[in-house]
């Protein structure tokens, strides 16, 4: 593999100041709220508002935030999503959670501020300054267009007295579909890692403690460390995985890496240091282009970036720096494999002693090439939109505006129909209506007044009605694009009835592709059914994705332009099968990656074949290629356990679910039939040199360490219940984490009974009692607060029981 980059490298973009702005009106929060954006960012406001009590080791206190640069203040909209975009996670973060403002203090340099009474409800977000970060990235195998992050930090607890304590929280923002792999971290003498067990052994960890992190939504993880002493070191280790973004022969991936000023530490007191290590094994034997990088912040990016190592398909670089701010912008890599037509290769490598399965393990992957002069097979295409009552408000406002951008961009020959349903069925027309500027027109209007949010969900009478509609598709390719938020009873029989109706159809079969909105859809339905018509399937989980991610969806199902894939010879290989249950078409717009399993010898050479828009044969040749040194198994793993989930959930197989759960433990992914939970182990006995380059430990025995489960990691089977109520907040916003239950009801009971005492009135009106009704009172007050006391200890121990 060769590689070079281009002669004109990008500029670098200049980094941006994101100073605090003067925040919107305080509201009362309320007592159990689901933790919004905008709470999220009020709490880390409320944080920074408390670090004005610090005092530097220099003397003096730490300099405010400044608003965010470009800020309109004539705008209050404006002006408020500037706000929120400056206080919300963009990069990995440590908070401090404060509950006790009088905590609040520099650790070796007290301020001798006034106390504080009172308590934060809900607590207060004070970020912590980070000491030093180092990135990893290691993009590998380009047709699967997977890359594996890895972020080491080390953050200081600079804003509590050491004579205090406070619960620390890592937030961690993921990239582009990102899935947590792992997290490890160092405080003191504690260590915290986490691991994925089977939800059914229940002798793998005793669950002794509430929940302690999770998904705060999606592609945004987090982690609290309880009763972190000031000024002491968090040492955190996070991994995940993320999709890399493809774009006219272009791969590229966007790790968050912006960080606010108010995490810098001093640059006189504390050396910052910033290292990156970046790692592209393609596994392909063609020229390899190098575009662009973010980093390191010169105008010069690609002399700057030095090559580390160039062992045959590797390429490694690295980047360390002392550095006076952290990052203020994404890092961003991109790259190209030099490809002037459809090109391929099938990767292979043996399966292990831990692998799930004993067969060998194969990736195929289809490049389209950059700038393909290659004709799109015109199409047919009737969508199917829930216009249910859970679709109200923004999501189906968001459909509505993909969907005309979806209309816009066919073309003169295309055919094109709408369902929007719901208990009913309301159609655009009554037959597949021609593309022309007035047929566009008026399906925009149509949707205008027919895209209203009303009655139930029943998704097997709309595609039923799309087939019958595709049943003369003018000789154009029938596509069918579902989208829906909600989840019905016959999902398994309409997956027999649409892959009973596709197979009597034959090559000229519809592609039926899906995407779900929200939590309550059934996602692994809608992954199935995509898979049985030769779909392609996505998802949104925030309101704020949804037109963005359908628009590259739309664009990625409709630029067809080879169909009807088959692999030639593999007929007679011993017990080959593909994890997905067929193969997609070939997309102008993205990769095609196909895995599986087989025994035996591949030959040298595979031969895929398929069919152009021409209706003429097209032959692929595709070199087998013996991997040693690509994860493959890692890379796909994420793939295969949710093709495998919801080939378990479609045909109710325990034996399916078991490899799911060996899938799972094998890589640390969570499932629907395992968890992750994060595990504590006293480093008493560990040699501290050992301690401090974090280094594995002898493990205990469970009963020894307490196990904390994170939630939120998976998506479930659906709510039908949540459907047929059609609720609305099937959409992941930022939770609440659970709060720590003993601190947070000790704190509860006490602060409602001063709230009741300390009115003024009400200590008038007892100075006017006898003793014999003060008595009285006295002893009532003991009796709640004995009640109050057995209730705490009641629900802690019920809950850690469970």
């Amino acid at each position: 593999m060769r590689f070079r980059h281009p002669s004109s490298p990008p500029a670098a973009v200049p980094p941006s100041s994101h100073p605090l702005p003067t925040p919107p009106p305080r509201r009362a929060p309320s007592p159990l709220p689901a933790m919004a954006e905008e709470a999220f960012a009020r709490a880390v406001d409320d944080g920074l508002k408390l670090t004005k009590r610090l005092v530097l080791p220099g003397g003096g206190g730490l300099p405010p935030p400044h608003p965010p640069h470009g800020m309109d203040r004539d705008d209050p909209a404006a002006a408020h999503a500037a706000w929120l975009q400056h206080l919300l996670p963009a990069a990995p973060m440590a908070y401090a959670v404060v509950v006790d403002p009088g905590a609040v203090d520099s650790p070796d340099v007290p301020s001798y501020q006034p106390h504080v009474y009172g308590r934060l409800d809900p607590p207060a977000l004070i970020p912590l300054q980070m000491r030093e970060v180092d990135l990893r990235v290691d993009c590998a195998a380009a047709g699967c267009a997977t890359a594996e992050v890895a972020l080491r930090a080390r953050w200081w607890v600079h804003c509590v007295t050491r004579s205090r304590a406070c619960h620390c929280r890592i937030v961690v923002p993921m990239g582009h579909q990102g899935s947590i792999l792992g997290a490890e971290v160092t405080v003191g003498k504690r260590s915290y890692n986490t691991h994925v067990i089977d939800t059914d052994d229940n002798s793998a960890v005793k669950i002794s403690m509430p929940e302690s992190g999770g998904l705060l939504k999606q592609e945004l993880f987090y982690l609290t460390i309880p009763q972190v002493g000031g000024g002491e070191d968090i040492f955190a280790t996070i991994r995940w995985s993320q999709k890399l973004l493809y774009d006219n022969g272009q791969f590229s991936v966007e790790v968050p890496f912006r960080f606010p000023q108010f995490v810098n530490p001093l640059p006189k007191v504390f050396m910052k240091k910033e290292k990156i290590q970046l790692t592209v094994n393609s596994g392909v034997t063609k020229e390899i282009i190098l575009q662009g990088t973010s980093h390191p912040l010169k105008n010069d990016l690609l002399l700057q970036f030095q090559e580390k190592g160039r062992q045959g398909e590797k390429l490694s670089f690295l980047h360390e720096a002392a550095v006076e701010n952290w990052s203020t912008k994404d890092f961003t890599f991109t790259y190209t494999v030099y490809s002037g037509d459809l090109s391929g290769q099938v990767l292979v490598k043996p399966s292990t002693l831990r692998d799930y399965d004993d067969r060998d393990m194969f990736c195929l992957f289809l490049l389209p090439g950059k700038n393909v002069d290659r004709k799109v097979f015109r199409k047919a295409v009737v969508y199917i939109i829930d216009t249910s009552g859970s679709m109200q408000g923004k999501p189906l406002e968001s459909v509505k505006n993909a969907m005309s951008t979806a209309l816009s961009d066919l073309v003169q020959g295309d055919f094109f129909n709408i369902i929007a349903f719901n208990d009913e069925l309301h159609s655009f027309s009554s037959c597949l209506e021609q593309v022309n500027d007035k047929t566009i027109e008026n399906a925009i209007q149509w949707m205008d007044l027919n895209f209203v949010a009303q009655g139930g969900t029943d998704i097997m009478h709309p595609l039923s009605e799309a087939m019958t509609l595709l049943s003369n598709s003018h000789d154009a390719l029938p596509q069918i694009y579902l989208v829906t938020d909600g989840s019905v009873d016959d999902e398994r029989n309409i997956c027999h009835t649409v892959k009973t109706q596709l197979m009597n159809r034959g090559p000229k079969s519809p592609r039926v592709s899906t995407f779900g909105l929200g939590s309550y859809c059934n996602h692994y339905f809608l992954r199935m059914l995509a898979s049985i018509g030769k779909g392609h399937y996505a998802a949104a989980f925030d309101t704020g994705s949804i037109e963005g991610r359908m628009v590259q969806w739309f664009q990625k199902a409709s630029n067809t332009i080879v169909s009807n894939i088959s692999i030639d010879a593999i007929k007679n290989i011993q017990d080959f099968e593909l994890d997905s249950e067929y193969i997609q078409d070939v997309s102008a717009k993205y990769p095609l990656c196909v895995s599986g399993r087989y025994h035996g010898k591949l030959p040298e050479t595979l031969i895929a074949k398929g069919h152009l828009a021409d209706m003429s044969e097209i032959s692929i040749e595709l070199k087998v290629h013996h991997v040693k040194d690509i994860p493959l198994d890692k890379v796909l793993a994420k793939q295969q356990m949710d093709l495998l989930t919801a080939k378990a959930w479609l045909l109710e197989n325990k034996e399916l679910e078991r490899k799911v759960v060996k899938l799972s433990i094998q890589n640390s992914l969570p499932s629907e039939y395992t968890r992750m939970v994060l595990l504590q182990t006293s480093l008493d006995k560990i040699d501290p040199a050992q301690q401090a380059k974090n280094k594995s430990i002898k493990q205990s025995s469970p009963d020894e360490r307490s196990a904390m489960p994170l939630r939120g990691l998976t998506l479930g089977f659906g709510d039908v219940t949540a459907t047929r109520e059609n609720l609305t907040t099937g959409f992941g916003e930022i939770k609440s984490p659970e709060k720590f239950e003993i601190f947070e009801k000790a704190v509860g009971c006490c602060s409602r009974v001063a709230d009741c005492f300390c009115c003024m009135c009400f200590i008038k009106a007892c100075s006017k009692m006898n003793d014999q009704c003060a008595i009285v009172m006295m002893q009532a007050c003991a009796a709640l607060a004995c009640l109050g006391c057995f209730e705490c200890c009641s629900e802690l121990c019920c809950g850690g029981a469970n």
